[in-house]
């Protein structure tokens, strides 16, 4: 029985073949990078003590550097254990959960006829080489030439080029024995019912011929050499050999730049493909007649973790990347991320190239950020709101964003991103409200009957000791910690099954301190992965990460306070109310601070006895807040204690 590519790929797909490879072999640990699927070991197919044996997921490939051995999942298993190829794609299937496919002679039929299409388009990439370099060529060779695509480039990539003849390729096909029926199956000739007669797609253009991923032409992309086409380029319909959203021009090249350490570059057509080949970026490739899709993503994350994608600096390419964030976005994976590299304003990399040279675009693609980076600066503008309802919406559009993202835990750190960004992008605003104030001084003094200046209740003095106090309450009071923080992290340490029920909340938690939110964030992690773990081993693991100093000045801290609700012996019902109490007053107080922000810019906006009144009314909520005693009844009593002190 005969096995179709697209079922062999399926499986390929699905399984890593270290999985396959791993069941044989031992793994040295020194060489070899499990999270990239680039395994090392001993060959399986000869004796030796120093691994030459390599297993590379993305390339779904082994290969001995010794012994030369080398093949897929099937060919391994095969010499292996010495079963037929057949039985080795059975077995593998069954491990992949592909359901092997019923012998059908009709799909047989098409596999076979699949093929002969194979031939065909090969044929057809001969026909349009050999009139390239015809004497009818002539004006596509001049085209070729000042994009400063040279011979040697044009024959690497197959360039060609389709006559001005609507039966010049149906006519030669037919002579070599080629149906209709594989010339409208590979469209190479449009059809119709309107259509008497069949004639040829591609008519005066140069021909990109484009490859699959095992280097098999499967359609083609012209350029219109006139100017008056409906279409400048021009791609092949969907085929039976062609999926635009799953495939990407200069595929297998880029797969292999990309496995041998380039950087793998998505640019918009041919041309700046071959331009970059050319310039030694060997991974570039483009999409086909379409914007990127999650198709497109899945090729492109097989072959490199961040892939770059590169966008116009105009209008036009700020649209396409927030189109490509909002796809990309759902999709992230720990550890699989895109960057996105802007080109300057009406230049293509193309042009970088050919009047900058290489040096330039390499510094295009150094300089590209980081998607969360990008997605910030899209929703903010790159300017600070002025209102509060402004940055309140700033706030909602990046929780909209970080929130589209299916990965919990790469969601919980865009969500901690973001929140880093908005502190950063709102903090400088207050020292605005100090240099107002100054300048307004003499607003706010009147003369006494004896020369003397007599301060109001609104004068720069009492604004700035406001604004100072704000300040003190919004830092802890000058604490490392808050006590707030500090109870919730300890009280998740000590009693780690009361995570499980409030992960998502706990992942928005606002802290004041970084080094609280980063210890919180951990936690939840190391939780997640492992939630039957116990308070020691969760206390190991976060002293081996570095954050022991900061657990023991939490501790301290509440036990100098005398806070007893947080210790690992009480009980598990009085924990969890401790907990409870904590966050409570904790959204409150954040609540408040956010209050707070806005009466500090109203302030500053217009320094008045009301918005100042507003002003400390806020500090002397959050000061009782800070004050606040839980009064629950019967509180403790299951722990032996009636008295609680937070």
């Amino acid at each position: 029985m005969r096995f179709s590519d697209a079922f062999l790929d399926e499986i390929r797909n699905r399984l890593p073949i270290t999985q396959v490879v791993g069941e044989h072999v031992v793994w040295d640990k020194r060489k070899s990078q499990p999270g990239k699927g680039d395994m090392w070991a001993c060959c399986p197919f000869h004796s030796e003590k120093t691994p030459s044996f390599h297993a590379d997921d993305r390339r779904g490939r082994y290969h001995c550097f010794s012994c030369q051995a080398s093949g897929d999942h099937f060919r391994f298993l095969s010499e292996r254990t010495g079963i037929s190829f057949p039985e080795a794609v059975e077995k593998l299937a069954n491990l992949a959960g592909v359901p092997m496919p019923k012998r059908d002679a009709q799909s047989e039929k098409r596999d076979m006829q699949r093929r002969s299409l194979y031939d065909v388009m090969e044929m057809a990439t001969k026909y349009f080489e050999s009139a390239l370099s015809a004497n009818i060529g002539a004006q596509a060779r001049g085209y070729l030439h000042e994009r400063n695509i040279t011979p040697k480039v044009q024959s690497r990539f197959r360039i060609g080029f389709a006559p001005q003849s609507r039966n010049g390729l149906k006519e030669y096909l037919a002579s070599n024995g080629v149906s209709s029926a594989d010339m409208i199956a590979t469209g190479l000739v449009v059809h119709g019912e309107n259509i008497a007669v069949p004639y040829d797609r591609f008519r005066n253009r140069v021909i990109f011929p484009i490859q699959d991923f095992r280097g098999k032409i499967i359609a083609f992309g012209g350029r219109a050499l006139s100017s008056d086409v409906p279409a400048k380029y021009l791609n092949s319909p969907e085929t039976e050999l062609f999926h635009k959203r799953k495939t990407l021009y200069n595929g297998q090249t880029a797969r292999q730049a990309a496995y041998q350490g380039k950087e793998l570059i998505v640019v918009e057509g041919y041309t700046d493909v071959i331009a970059l080949v050319g310039a030694g970026f060997d991974g570039a490739v483009a999409p086909l007649g379409t914007a990127l899709t999650q198709d497109h993503l899945a090729l492109l994350w097989r072959m490199a973790d961040v892939p770059v994608l590169c966008f116009d600096g105009d209008e036009a390419g700020k649209k396409a990347a927030a189109r490509t964030i909002d796809i990309v976005l759902p999709l992230l994976k720990p550890g699989q991320s895109v960057r996105i590299a802007t080109l300057p304003q009406g230049q293509d990399p193309d042009d970088i190239i050919s009047k900058q040279g290489r040096d330039a675009f390499a510094k295009v693609i150094d300089e590209a950020i980081v998607l969360s980076e990008m997605a910030f600066g899209i929703e903010s503008g790159g300017v600070l709101p002025q209102t509060p309802e402004a940055r309140a919406a700033l706030e909602m559009r990046l929780r909209q964003r970080a929130n589209s993202i299916a990965d919990q835990s790469v969601r919980r750190h865009y969500v901690q991103a973001f929140d880093e960004k908005l502190r950063k992008l709102f903090a400088p605003a207050s020292s605005r409200y100090y240099k107002n104030a100054n300048k307004q001084n003499d607003k706010y003094h009147k003369k006494t009957p004896y020369g003397k200046k007599q301060e109001r209740n609104s004068s720069p003095l009492a604004i700035s000791n406001a604004l100072k106090n704000s300040q003190l309450l919004k830092s802890g009071l000058g604490s490392g910690f808050s006590s707030r923080e500090s109870v919730i992290i300890i009280s998740l340490i000590n009693h780690p099954n009361l995570v499980e029920s409030r992960i998502e909340a706990l992942a928005q938690i606002e802290f004041e301190s970084s080094k609280a939110r980063e210890l919180l964030i951990l936690i939840i992690d190391i939780i997640s992965a492992n939630e039957q773990i116990d308070t020691k081993e969760l206390n190991q693991n976060l002293i081996k990460k570095g954050f022991g100093e900061s657990i023991k000045i939490m501790q301290e801290q509440l036990n100098r306070q005398g806070i007893w609700q947080i210790e690992e012996e009480i009980a598990q019902i009085d924990a969890e109310t401790g907990l409870k109490h904590a966050l409570a007053l904790h959204y409150k107080s954040v609540a408040l601070n956010k209050e707070l922000k806005a009466a500090e810019i109203a302030l500053g906006d217009d320094l008045s006895e009301e918005n100042l009144e507003k002003l400390l009314d806020i500090q002397n909520q959050i000061t009782s807040i800070d004050g606040t005693e839980a009064l629950i009844e019967g509180f403790g009593l299951l722990s032996g204690r009636n008295t609680i002190s937070f």
